[in-house]
């Protein structure tokens, strides 16, 4: 009995004609273009997207044409002379006679780039066609995209790991060096959060529009966080050729700004690495620039420096350091000494400031200017001011009800937005009245958020507690904050007392200063005091009290009770009371 003939036999019928046009009425409907070839490789199905695909590569109706044929046309399409894209078809077909299974393709033909799906019939093949040229263009773009960062157009974290990890590859074939630039803005966050989220905004992109016309097209400059960018110099074989970049980028930076008619400034710090004198891996190369960054704002910002080895052995000198400080409190290593404050006028004394220090197990005691900033910069400062509040006002409680304690407050406790109640825990639970309690702040508490700061200090004085301005006369503010709130006590700083046998103004500034808080109703304390005649200019001068060396260092609690007037008409016992 004879075979039945194939569907996709050619058409020698009218019958088998029929079964064609059906086939291909079928096909038409859906939403991909379809050839069908038959056993002895010719077309005999051609849907309408089909044609419309094939006509946009250049082939005209393929209906009745041999494969070869057909494949011969899709090289030509192709515009190269061996046709490379479209005998990958070829191979497939040879493929699935082989292997009698499917396969799948995208082949480029000129400019467009089609989705060609074979698959084997009882009798010859079906060639599913779909142009996805737009799509991949889409696919292409929405990539690109989500490697750039939204607000600048810069690269972001992903493209600048493809970036570096390209140079890294480069350096590793052709020993071609590169550098990595980490750039942080300097006072951008007080701009961001005073004027707004979306002067922040503007003043980024034009930082962003700087920092890409400072470097060459083979550079990449990407963005990494709020306001930390970082610059990739390709080729960079000499330190002299980095140090021009470095140095442009800071000046660049660090130029005025007008966003929204104001005038801004800023400033940026800069650490760089270069590959392979700092490192051959990528992360490795960040975190050698960070630690080139840290050391440049150690400097006093607004400069930039190169990564060297002992930088890192300082980084973990600081982070063991940290581990301990996060361990200090629960193995109460921490303890107050406490200075005295000697009324010029009656010779008492009439407080001490309580001076935090640590008596670290291994390395005895560490001094606060080494642990302090840490604290502040990890964030650990909330806890210990806390501690020291609370302990300040214990060991206050057991003094003359005459004096006082004063203790330093950080920027970063007003931000906590715990303070007064943390203050009003710690009162209640030592039992110290209020009016005993000092808080001693510094312009930047002030600066950090002028209205938020103001309320809080307004609260504080509500509950009794004073307060006084520490440093002053060293910012540049501190004469607006004493209009804008009522202190009880200004801090003359240690540098104008140091000034005083040096400076030949330095009478007439302290002058000024007992002056004024004279004419404000305030108490003036000159800081640093270790000579008579330092004590006697001052006196001269109309300070109202001193605190320093002269009068005493600072000391333990235990000391400090031996100091102590018993009764409120007893005169302070101590070097330079009678002075």
């Amino acid at each position: 009995m004879p075979a039945s003939p194939s569907p996709l036999a050619v058409a020698e019928s009218p019958y088998e004609a029929d079964r064609a046009c059906a086939l291909t009425a079928y096909f038409d409907g859906l939403d991909q273009g379809v050839v069908a070839i038959d056993g002895r490789g010719r077309v005999v199905v051609e849907t309408a997207p089909a044609r419309a695909i094939l006509g946009g590569l250049g082939c005209p109706s393929t209906l009745g044409t041999p494969v070869r044929s057909l494949l011969r046309v899709f090289a030509k399409a192709s515009g190269t002379a061996s046709g490379t894209g479209w005998r990958d078809v070829f191979w497939m077909l040879r493929h699935i006679r082989n292997e009698g299974s499917a396969a799948i393709r995208e082949i480029t033909v000129g400019d467009r780039i089609v989705a060609v799906r074979i698959r084997p019939m009882p009798e010859g093949w079906t060639v599913a066609l779909k142009d996805v040229t737009a799509t991949r263009a889409h696919e292409a773009s929405s990539a690109e995209l989500a490697r750039l960062d939204p607000l600048t157009g810069l690269a972001n974290r992903l493209m600048l790991r493809e970036r570096l990890g390209d140079s890294l590859d480069r350096l590793a074939r052709y020993g071609e060096p590169c550098a990595v630039l980490l750039i942080d803005l300097d006072r951008f966050k007080p701009i961001n959060d005073t004027l707004g989220h979306a002067v922040g905004d503007a003043l980024l992109v034009k930082v962003a529009d700087r920092l890409r016309s400072a470097v060459r097209g083979i550079d990449t400059v990407a963005r990494i966080g709020g306001d930390e960018f970082v610059v990739i110099q390709a080729g960079a074989g000499r330190m002299e050729d980095v140090t021009v970049l470095a140095r442009r980028l800071v000046d660049l930076v660090g130029r005025t700004y007008i966003i929204d008619g104001q005038l801004l400034t800023i400033g940026a710090s800069l650490g760089a690495a270069l590959a392979p004198k700092d490192g051959t891996e990528a992360d490795r190369l960040l975190k050698h620039a960070d630690l080139a960054l840290y050391r440049a704002k150690l400097d006093g910002r607004g400069t930039f420096r190169f990564f060297e080895p002992e930088m890192d052995v300082r980084m973990q000198t600081r982070r063991r350091l940290e581990l301990d400080m996060r361990q200090a409190l629960a193995r109460r290593e921490f303890v107050l000494h406490y200075q005295p404050q000697l009324n010029l006028a009656n010779q008492s004394l009439t407080g001490c400031e309580a001076l935090l220090r640590w008596k670290h197990p291994e390395r005895g005691t560490i001094p606060p200017a080494e642990f302090i900033p840490l604290a502040e910069e990890v964030g650990l400062i909330v806890p210990i001011g806390e501690w020291v509040v609370r302990q300040a006002c214990r060991d206050a409680a057991l003094w003359p009800s005459s004096v006082t304690v004063a203790v330093n407050v950080s920027p970063a406790q007003f931000k906590s937005g715990r303070l007064v109640e943390m203050i009003v825990s710690a009162l209640a639970a030592s039992g110290l009245p209020a009016s005993r309690l000092e808080l001693e702040i510094t312009e930047g508490v002030l600066l950090q958020n002028n209205e938020h700061t103001l309320e809080t200090l307004h609260r504080l004085r509500t509950l009794g507690v004073r307060v006084s301005m520490d440093d002053f006369g060293t910012g540049y503010s501190s004469l607006s904050y004493l209009r804008s709130f009522p202190f009880d006590k200004i801090k003359i700083d240690r540098s104008f007392v140091k000034d005083l046998a040096t400076a030949p103004d330095g009478d007439a500034i302290i002058r000024a200063i007992a002056g004024l808080g004279r004419s404000l109703g305030m108490t003036t304390v000159a800081e640093g005091v270790e000579t008579e005649e330092q004590m006697r200019r001052i006196r001269a001068e109309g300070c109202t009290d001193v605190q320093g060396y002269l009068i005493s260092r600072p000391v333990p609690l235990e000391e400090l009770m031996r100091l102590l007037p018993q009764t409120p008409q007893d005169r302070l016992s101590m070097p330079g009371a009678a002075r």
